[in-house]
C-alpha cells in the first residue's frame, strides 16, 4: 500500500511536523520527528509526498467533517 506524507511544519528547522497515512490520504496520524529522523523514516517507509490536490481533498472532508457542510 502507499504510504503518504504531508509536511505540516518544521519547528526551529530541528522537527518536523507531518502527517502520515498508508493507503488513504485521509486517515492519517500526526507525528512529530527531528528532521535527520524524518528523513530516515521517509526513506524507510517509501513515502510518497502527498501532492497539493489530496492535501485539499484531505482538507475539505475535514472541514466537512467538522463544521457538516462543504466550504464552496
Amino acid at each position: 500500500m502507499t504510504r503518504y506524507v504531508r509536511v505540516r511544519q518544521v519547528v526551529d528547522d530541528r522537527f518536523v511536523e507531518f502527517d502520515f497515512a498508508i493507503g488513504d490520504p485521509a486517515l492519517y496520524v500526526e507525528l512529530v520527528l527531528p528532521r535527520e529522523a524524518f528523513t530516515a523514516f521517509c526513506h524507510h517507509n517509501r513515502v510518497v509526498m502527498m501532492s497539493d490536490e489530496q492535501a485539499r481533498q484531505v482538507d475539505a472532508d475535514m472541514s466537512k467533517w467538522r463544521y457538516g457542510d462543504e466550504e464552496s
